[in-house]
């Protein structure tokens, strides 16, 4: 089965963290996996997407036009991409930005408090990890203890001071998210 997810938001949102995040985890259990960025030149404040594709089969092409799943966190990106989705996909808005609600009763949709989950438990600059945690608990493309494990593997030294409380913000997006049902 595969799987294409678009991430979509201001640079600085992580936008690019998120999609390599999965990237890893998805690799380091043995998917296939593509991950293909994108972002303005401006980067911080400016556009930014990527996208994922994660299969247990090889992937033909990269390139996405309709995807499984969207993560927008801003509202350009929810007016990119929410047309966008497949029908019987998911998109996962951060509402605590995008305030519009979606009349699509083909898709599910998730409106997560991203921002607010992730100063909750940390800083702002998680919310990427809390969406991605919102999406995992309606479309377990990877398990979370996937993406937790690549959390532990793939930070950077640096910030290695992070890794569990970005895991908590992942745990708490998840349990956000779970028992959210769309309004159709």
């Amino acid at each position: 089965m595969e799987t294409s997810i678009i991430i979509a938001g201001f640079g600085g949102q992580g936008v690019l963290f998120a999609g390599q995040l999965l990237a890893y985890a998805a690799m380091d259990s043995g998917r296939h996996v593509t991950w293909i960025p994108s972002y303005g030149p401006e980067m911080r404040g400016g556009t930014a997407h990527c996208v994922v594709i994660i299969s247990e089969e090889p992937i033909g092409a990269p390139v996405v036009a309709r995807p499984d799943i969207a993560l927008v966190f801003n509202q350009p990106s929810y007016d990119k991409y929410e047309p966008l989705v497949k029908p019987g996909g998911l998109l996962v808005v951060n509402n605590s930005i995008v305030h519009q609600q979606s009349d699509r009763e083909d898709i599910d949709l998730v409106y997560l408090p991203a921002n607010a989950i992730a100063e909750e438990h940390g800083t702002v600059k998680m919310m990427n990890v809390a969406s991605l945690g919102g999406m995992l608990a309606q479309r377990p493309v990877l398990s979370l203890e996937e993406v937790e494990q690549a959390l532990s593997d793939h930070f950077p030294a640096a910030k290695a001071h992070l890794i569990e409380t970005n895991q908590v913000v992942l745990q708490k997006g998840f349990d956000a998210a779970r028992n959210v049902v769309s309004e159709k």
